[in-house]
């Protein structure tokens, strides 16, 4: 995860700029965990890692079993969750569950499509204390709800919005980059400022379950460039104006170099500082600091390796599945630099973007370690 806006921030004020470019990387006590409690889902989406449909699917862990997984994971030093789905409003003992996380002192997060929100669902939804909940939007109505494959689903999701944000819900929109929808970035923009949605989250498209069928509608790199031109101006405006927004991008680390080269176009006097610290945040973290367990208990290094699975929580803990290098991804995931090959074993600046997404590379070509499809920078930018 890029938070874009942070590095923003910090271009907007040199003195803590140079104070971050001289503080040591942080350390966090242990990985952020990505917890898909269900695989069920009132839509079938076409871009869904998980292949969720409506429907039951066996096996899933019990209300015991995911409460003794937290403690552990707890016990670790994992200091997030984020519950994902499937739907994960569809599993009938969430709200207990999310309550019970939070007692354990998690930062607790929802990842939802919203359309299942409405005014009876939010008081139990703000009553949780959710940290923060993601609301997906990928499109203006027609083409979300293509994207969605349910005619009406913008709507229902657009009012979710409105109704997690009037409770006092710290709630953002999701929108998961393509090709078919690229077209619709600006407005939903633009609908966020309207709206007063404080975070935009935007996901590059992974190769992972229907998001792997539809990867021939990648937003091709001309998009991916005049998205993140977009994002940079946009957060870079509305700090000039006073009226920070929260910009986070995921599934392509290659956004750090692109915004080190803008910064050495428009603020060529702080770029340097700012290459430290986009090094301090060091790029990929699967399989170091994000981790995911799916419906049955499986262990993958980040929500898009369910094709590869560790362990399972209902064999070893998760601590313990974590901490094995004797599997050779996760022994390649941490290692510093990657074992990559092609474009990314030359690049300049692999120290920052540490290889990228892995899965791209499995995916098209069969290597984990070859060069990522998914980079969208050109051989000079790779080079300097």
């Amino acid at each position: 995860m890029f938070r874009l806006s942070r590095y923003l921030q910090l271009l907007a004020n040199p003195d803590c700029l140079a104070r971050a470019a001289m503080a040591p990387p942080e350390k966090p006590s242990g990985p952020v965990v990505i917890w898909n409690l269900i695989r069920r889902c009132n839509l079938t989406c076409a871009h869904c890692y998980s292949t969720s449909t409506d429907k039951d699917f066996a096996g899933e862990l019990t209300t015991a079993e995911v409460k003794a997984v937290m403690a552990d994971l707890r016990a670790y030093g994992v200091p997030v969750l984020i519950l994902s789905g499937g739907e994960p409003l569809m599993r009938p003992d969430l709200f207990e569950l999310a309550h019970h996380a939070k007692s354990l002192g998690f930062y607790l997060a929802l990842s939802t499509n919203g359309t299942l929100i409405d005014e009876a669902l939010v008081a139990p939804i703000a009553a949780v204390g959710f940290d923060y909940l993601g609301i997906s939007l990928d499109g203006l109505a027609l083409t979300h709800d293509v994207f969605r494959r349910r005619q009406g689903a913008f709507d229902a999701s657009l009012q979710a919005l409105r109704l997690c944000r009037d409770a006092g819900l710290k709630v953002g929109m999701r929108f998961t980059l393509a090709r078919d929808n690229a077209r619709d970035l600006p407005a939903l923009l633009d609908l966020m400022a309207e709206e007063g949605i404080h975070k935009f989250y935007l996901s590059h498209l992974n190769y992972a379950g229907r998001g792997n069928k539809n990867k021939d509608k990648d937003a091709l790199v001309g998009m991916t460039r005049e998205a993140m031109d977009l994002l940079i101006a946009t957060g870079w405006s509305r700090l000039q104006r006073g009226e920070p927004v929260e910009l986070v991008t995921g599934n392509n680390d290659a956004d750090g170099v692109y915004l080190l080269h803008w910064a050495r176009r428009e603020l060529p006097e702080l770029a340097e500082d700012l290459r430290r610290v986009l090094v301090n945040w060091g790029g990929n973290a699967s399989g170091v600091n994000i981790a995911n367990i799916d419906n049955l208990g499986q262990v993958h290094p980040d929500s898009f390796w369910w094709n590869y699975p560790l362990g399972n929580v209902r064999d070893r803990p998760f601590s313990a599945i974590w901490e094995d290098r004797t599997d050779p991804l996760m022994a390649g995931l941490n290692q510093r630099p990657r074992p990559v090959t092609g474009r990314c074993a030359t690049c300049a600046h692999l120290d920052i973007c540490n290889g990228n997404t892995r899965t791209r590379a499995y995916q098209v070509a069969g290597d984990m370690w070859g060069e990522d499809p998914g980079c969208y920078l050109d051989d000079a930018e790779i080079s300097a």
